[in-house]
């Protein structure tokens, strides 16, 4: 099963040789599932990870897609068909569907900008990683801030100053940044891992991603 006190690589293993920009949103289940094999390959690699939390909605918007909500009833049965097979097939905790989604993921994204910000990759990594489990292992609302709070807390780190970095007007520039990046490089979902301008959507292409960056 996915280890739920997975801890990201020692600083000191990502290095400028290779530059992976992830960009994902933190209520994505393909993100959750991929994510932990992904620092792996990571690690693996000794690449440096910019990690970029990005607006889905704006995203979708641009390119064309459609909200879960919104899309044809038979893409919302087959996705729920997929996502039982990966929870098989990578012996995961994932809940196929948790209480609270869709949410809000704003906040939550906010806070892994801040928490890179304010306590480094490896930290916001770790950090990422507890968020998706909230929502997808332990059914937590996580567009709740005391919610948040809790799971900073929890990761050891300064919630006070992560959550008042993640308000900050700084913060959120770099979340609309972040998003016109993911526009301007065509990206149309998330995760989509980002290797000198080459995308890789989706976390069943992870193995592509480990071919590219080892090269």
């Amino acid at each position: 099963m996915l280890d739920s006190k997975f801890k990201t690589p020692n600083p000191t293993i990502f290095n400028m040789s290779k530059n992976i920009e992830y960009f994902l949103s933190p209520a994505s289940p393909w993100a959750y599932l991929g994510h932990q094999r992904f620092c792996k390959i990571a690690k693996s690699a000794g690449a440096d990870v910019s990690l970029k939390p990005i607006d889905p909605t704006r995203l979708f918007s641009a390119s064309g897609g459609l909200p879960l909500g919104q899309r044809p009833i038979q893409r919302q049965k087959y996705r729920l068909m997929e996502l039982r097979r990966w929870k098989s097939f990578l012996k995961s905790e994932i809940t196929i569907e948790p209480k609270f989604f869709p949410y809000n993921p704003t906040l939550a994204a906010l806070t892994i900008i801040a928490c890179q910000e304010h306590s480094g990759i490896d930290s916001a990594l770790t950090l990422t990683n507890s968020l998706f489990e909230g929502c997808w292992v332990y059914n937590k609302n996580m567009a709740d801030e005391s919610e948040l709070n809790a799971t900073i807390e929890e990761a050891g780190l300064d919630s006070y100053a992560i959550i008042k970095l993640a308000k900050s007007e700084t913060t959120k520039q770099k979340y609309e940044k972040n998003t016109d990046e993911a526009i301007e490089l065509g990206l149309f979902g998330v995760p989509t891992y980002v290797i000198e301008n080459e995308l890789f959507w989706g976390q069943d292409r992870l193995d592509f991603v480990r071919e590219k960056i080892s090269r």
